[in-house]
């Protein structure tokens, strides 16, 4: 199913890079977090990839951190490779050109909500990656733009009786593990962040998503710009619901980290069955009982009927 215009996609990053990145501003800011997350494992690798790498903030950010031998960066689109720090991989992240086990590391920032199989991508990934190989990434998560998205469906219902999708549909944080684990990763983690920022209105909040390169490409979204009158009513929806201090309105953005490694004879597994050294109910401080019956406390005299 095609959910997403990947050609639009491209178009809109290339444009984006045109215009020098202006409003790139939450990409460093993840990728940053992204980095620091890269440190916490004690281990370098040898040969790593950017997935969707745009102009390169995340590889600037794990260059600094001297964990990876060599690093490449794939993107669709030139004009944002150009500004990229490291090689460049002209690739699409739907369709990745690196052979089964020939990297250590897989990282991605902010770019893997715009794949329309985001689980046979997963997939794609876990097999380049050598056996504990790490894919690190993050995406933005379901509740991004939670705002805008309500008061441009008000709107459009009030103005014309009817609502199209204006705000891309992205991935919930209780399915992305789940999608790891599907995809054959081990040891799968998914947390995440909810960054708030502050705009005049949301005006200003609909160019900058334009400057991102980050504004919606569904496939079956309604042609041609916003009405005048759709447009108005959602400014106004907007002020009067997620007005912050000072004026300015808030606007939401859930980014989700997703990590995985690459099966491996050497990470760590779960015990056989049979081979605990403690019970179960002396942990937790209770009495075994048979399958069915509740346990209570030890020490608690049981209540009577």
């Amino acid at each position: 199913m095609l959910v997403f215009d990947r050609g639009l996609v491209r178009r809109r990053r290339e444009r984006a890079g045109a215009a020098g990145g202006k409003q790139d501003f939450l990409f460093a800011e993840v990728a940053g977090r992204l980095a620091e997350r890269l440190c916490d494992v004690r281990r370098t690798f040898g040969v790593g990839v950017d997935l969707g790498g745009r102009a390169g903030h995340l590889a600037r950010a794990v260059l600094r951190t001297d964990r990876v031998g060599r690093l490449y960066l794939t993107d669709p689109s030139p004009a944002l490779a150009a500004r990229s720090p490291v090689p460049v991989v002209a690739a699409d992240e739907e369709a990745l050109p690196f052979a089964t086990g020939s990297l250590d590391l897989a990282i991605s920032s902010l770019a893997l909500h715009w794949v329309n199989d985001l689980p046979g991508t997963l997939v794609q990934i876990r097999r380049a990656l050598r056996p504990d190989g790490l894919f690190l990434a993050a995406l933005f998560g379901g509740e991004t733009l939670h705002e805008l998205r309500e008061v441009l469906t008000e709107a459009e219902l009030a103005v014309t009786g009817g609502a199209s999708p204006r705000v891309s549909p992205m991935a919930d944080l209780r399915d992305a593990a789940g999608l790891l684990h599907r995809a054959g990763f081990a040891l799968p983690v998914a947390d995440r962040d909810l960054i708030a920022v502050g705009y005049p209105d949301a005006l200003a909040l609909m160019r900058d998503l334009r400057g991102m390169g980050e504004s919606n490409a569904v496939r079956l979204r309604a042609p041609g710009p916003l009405r005048r009158a759709i447009l108005a009513e959602a400014i106004r929806l907007y002020k009067a619901r997620h007005a912050m201090a000072g004026g300015r309105v808030r606007a939401s953005f859930e980014v989700l980290y997703l990590s995985g490694w690459a099966p491996a004879p050497t990470q760590q597994q779960p015990l056989r069955p049979g081979q605990a050294r403690l019970r179960l109910a002396d942990v937790l401080g209770t009495e075994e009982r048979p399958a069915g019956d509740l346990a209570v406390p030890v020490g608690t005299a049981p209540r009577g009927d």
